[in-house]
């Protein structure tokens, strides 16, 4: 009988054409399968003749694309394929769904379909995981990396784990790594004795929990980062006796570590992180192969004894993030331990930091921030020879350094050294340091002028430099600033004209400071270095800027995400230069004195997400060419705007706004023409889950701080002006407000379910309020004042309970003003200047049962 086996791959992008030539990686590829096949040479018609000479692409049974990749193979004639013990097609660039003929080769002991290329997507729906393990019972190693096992039909079962463990009685190794899998992972599997690797991570919809482990499981690997899984770590996990590698990160884990996993004379890492564990850490003193732990963002309590950093063969440990408390005990035998790494940041630690950990000859990394240690630090103390990174930022902490100069480097290997509020008064002694390039300094009591020493550090090998929340007036002459990336001279007390930032900057902000004058003119000779291109912020803001906007920074500078130049005195127009290659993601121009237009050419900036150009003396209409790019934020309260509303189209394609401010402006249009329906940034009640609830507004990627730049706006909320030095992606509101807008409020207000504050006070509204605003559960403010509203006040708006604002007055509202838990704290202020309201609070009566109550 012939047997038949084709891997199919489907070209998605083009057609094939005849000339592609085989690529040489390809060729050694597919050369390695042949001779991994045991098949018969005299019935061959493909496979025999395949070999180095020839270009892989016309060998028979093989297709390419025109980039070279084998993207098809059609093999028959391999009589004795059954046979097949061992195939290994990871990475081969293939997809497309993995054929039935694979359900044929019944001797198959290790199977590998991994596939790590984000352009390819290799699938296993039909057959599925079921019907694989059901057919191919000998396997020992099953590997399926990136193996989409999503289901296609309507019961999903395609997609949950089956359990196979009667199956694969000699399974060893089962890799499932970001499958999409789902449902329940079965307990059984875990407790295979023949099973030693176990990847399921990355699979986010899949739960499952640990078993009662029996004696002599064979498990050495347990990897289940990034899925849902939960439950305890029971006790019995030291039966596996023979575990290395437990990754347990980013699941929903909970309850106290057993003291148990102590005895695990094998294990080598151990991730824990990002979980909810709580109690005590145990201790390792059996676990001389342990490198690695990390217990990072749980619940863990307790205090730190010494005996939690002896005996361990140089192992990085990362306890921050948790409720660590008290005294750390000194560790009166130096040579017990190996630390190399040691991060305890973001704990309720206490007293002076332990003189043990300035001396461990191995420590590269000591993390300390933000834990409540407290005295004065001699940076001297710190004897580390290896040390490269030290962090001591947001204790209690009063760091000083000598003025001495030994010859020597106060900290040899220092590069990464954070002092962020130290209660510095002046800058430690670092000239010597010859490998130091991120220093931040930022937060302390630093006075006077920069001295001209620090830009010789290393050589000029500084690359970020933060100065930020100190008092700073100016620079120690003479003044030439290193191959700087990061310059944060934000919040202090420089004056004078702007210093020209450094050629090699990414980063530089000034702000808030007391410079002068105009941005000089030599900005534009700096931007045209091909090496100031890469400039992707640049924040101005808050000093006592004046003059017009350069050109040269909208069309000289591809790169430039961030331009702040609000709240200066900046005059004149905006330049209408924007570059067809303008990568803008915020565009910062408020309060200022800038009249004319917006730019035409503001449309070259797809990626913008903050427009802000509000308190300025624009005259224009409404943006409507602005609303189909990336936009979420646009403010252009106080202005001279004027016109309709109604660029409906545009408008009604409104997707990622989650911030507009118009107010104050000569707005006018009909308000029921507008659809809210397809303001997807603030429909979806989904967006303020906790997964985003913590998740800001952000320019690019900082290994520092994490965030490369955050963005602020002022909005008006519950009548006051509130800056917003973060802002969250779920928080969302319209306000409209002081413009001549009419008609009635559209009933489609309502699809906003994550809205957090709606002002359209002071126009000229009409017609009822609607009852569809009840639907906004997250509705926080709500101002319709002054306006010619009518009809009673719906009752669903007493269902509102995170409200904590509300202004109705001043419009021709009657009827009783409903009753809910909210409802009764607001005052009457919030429904004066409507004759036929009545109801408690506005009715004197109910002033006399309050306070009788109270």
């Amino acid at each position: 009988m012939k047997t038949f086996f084709f891997l199919s791959i489907f070209c998605i992008t083009c057609t094939l054409p005849a000339f592609s030539q085989c690529l040489d990686d390809q060729k050694s590829l597919w050369l390695g399968l042949r001779n991994s096949l045991i098949f018969d040479l005299s019935t061959s018609t493909k496979l025999v003749h395949w070999n180095h000479t020839e270009d892989c692409c016309s060998w028979d049974g093989v297709e390419c694309d025109v980039f070279g990749h084998v993207i098809s193979l059609q093999l028959d004639g391999l009589s004795n394929l059954a046979n097949l013990t061992h195939l290994n097609l990871s990475n081969a660039g293939f997809a497309g769904q993995v054929p039935s003929e694979v359900l044929r080769l019944k001797k198959l002991v290790s199977l590998d379909l991994s596939d790590n290329h984000y352009s390819s997507i290799v699938k296993l729906e039909n057959p599925d995981l079921e019907m694989l393990v059901q057919n191919l019972k000998e396997l020992k190693e099953l590997y399926l990396d990136s193996v989409n096992i999503s289901a296609q039909r309507n019961d999903c079962l395609a997609s949950a784990v089956p359990d196979f463990s009667a199956n694969f009685s000699r399974l060893t190794t089962l890799i499932l790594t970001c499958c999409s899998l789902l449902g329940s992972f079965p307990q059984k599997i875990l407790e295979m004795p023949s099973l030693q690797n176990l990847d399921l991570s990355g699979n986010m919809q899949l739960s499952g929990s640990f078993p009662q482990f029996p004696r002599g499981g064979s498990l050495r690997t347990i990897v289940l980062t990034n899925t849902n899984f939960s439950g305890s770590l029971p006790d019995s996990i030291s039966n596996l006796t023979m575990l290395s590698r437990l990754e347990l990160s980013n699941c929903r884990f909970f309850g106290p570590i057993p003291p148990t996993i102590g005895t695990l004379t094998e294990l080598t890492y151990l991730d824990i992180s990002l979980n909810n564990f709580t109690g005590s850490i145990p201790l390792f003193h059996l676990s001389k192969k342990l490198t690695y732990i990390d217990a990072t963002r749980n619940s863990l309590m307790g205090s730190l004894s010494a005996m939690h950093f002896e005996g361990l063969s140089n192992p990085k440990l990362e306890l921050d993030n948790n409720e660590f408390h008290g005294q750390v005990q000194e560790l009166s035998n130096l040579s017990s331990s190996s630390l190399q790494e040691l991060d305890v940041s973001s704990n309720h630690l206490e007293g002076p930091i332990p003189k043990f950990f300035s001396e461990l000859d191995q420590l590269t990394v000591l993390s300390l921030s933000s834990t409540k240690f407290n005295g004065t630090v001699q940076l001297e103390m710190f004897k580390n020879p290896n040390l490269d990174t030290l962090d001591l930022s947001h204790n209690d902490l009063f760091v000083q350094s000598t003025d001495s100069d030994s010859g020597f480097p106060l900290l040899p290997n220092i590069s990464w050294l954070k002092l962020v509020s130290c209660q510095l008064q002046r800058f430690p002694n670092l000239l010597r340091q010859s490998r130091l390039w991120n220093l931040d300094l930022s937060s302390n009591e630093l006075r006077g002028e920069v001295p001209n020493w620090i830009w010789e550090i290393g050589n000029g090998s500084l690359r970020y430099l933060n100065l930020f929340n100190n008092l700073l007036h100016g620079f120690q002459k003479p003044c030439k600033f290193p191959s700087l990336r990061v310059l944060d001279l934000n919040s202090n007390q420089f004056q004078g004209e702007l210093p020209i930032p450094p050629l090699s900057s990414r980063s530089v902000d000034y702000s808030h400071n007391f410079f002068t004058n105009s941005i000089p003119n030599d900005i534009c000779v700096f931007l045209s270095n091909a090496s100031a291109t890469a400039l992707q912020v640049l924040d101005l803001s808050a000093n006592a800027l004046t003059g017009g906007i350069p050109p040269c920074l909208l069309n000289k500078n591809w790169k430039l995400g961030v331009l702040n130049l609000g709240r200066n005195n900046i005059s004149g127009t905006i330049p209408d230069t924007f570059s067809v290659n303008c990568s803008l993601q915020t565009l910062d121009l408020n309060n200022n004195v800038l009249k004319g237009k917006i730019p035409g050419s503001l449309v070259n900036c797809p990626s913008l997400e903050v427009l802000n150009i509000g308190n300025n003396r624009l005259e224009d209409t409404f943006p409507c060419m602005l609303l189909k790019n990336s936009l979420r934020v646009l403010i252009l309260r106080s202005n001279k705007f004027y016109g309709d509303l109604q660029c409906t189209e545009a408008i009604q394609e409104v997707s990622n706004l989650q911030i507009i401010d118009i107010s104050t402006n000569n707005f006018r249009g009909d308000m029921s023409l507008v659809s809210f329906s397809n303001w997807r940034g603030m429909i979806s009640a989904s967006g303020n889950n906790q997964s985003r609830s913590n998740q800001y507004l952000c320019y690019g990627f900082s290994e520092i701080s994490g965030c490369g730049y955050q963005d602020t706006v002022t909005v008006t909320m519950k009548g006051l002006e509130i800056e917003l030095t973060k802002i969250l992606i779920i928080f969302t509101s319209i306000d409209f407000s002081n413009n001549k807008l009419y008609g009635k409020i559209p009933y489609s207000i309502g699809d906003l379910k994550s809205l957090y504050g709606l002002n359209l006070s002071h126009n000229e509204l009409k017609g009822s309020i609607p009852a569809s605003i009840g639907n906004l559960t997250q509705l926080g403010f709500l101002d319709l004042s002054v306006n010619k509203l009518t009809g009673t006040i719906p009752v669903e708006l007493a269902s509102l309970t995170s409200i904590s604002f509300l202004n109705l007055s001043h419009n021709r509202l009657f009827g009783k003003i409903p009753e809910g838990p909210q409802f009764q704290t607001f005052s009457a202020a919030s429904f004066e200047g409507n004759l036929g309201l009545y109801g408690c609070p506005v009715d004197t009566s109910c002033k006399k049962k309050r306070s009788k109550s109270i």
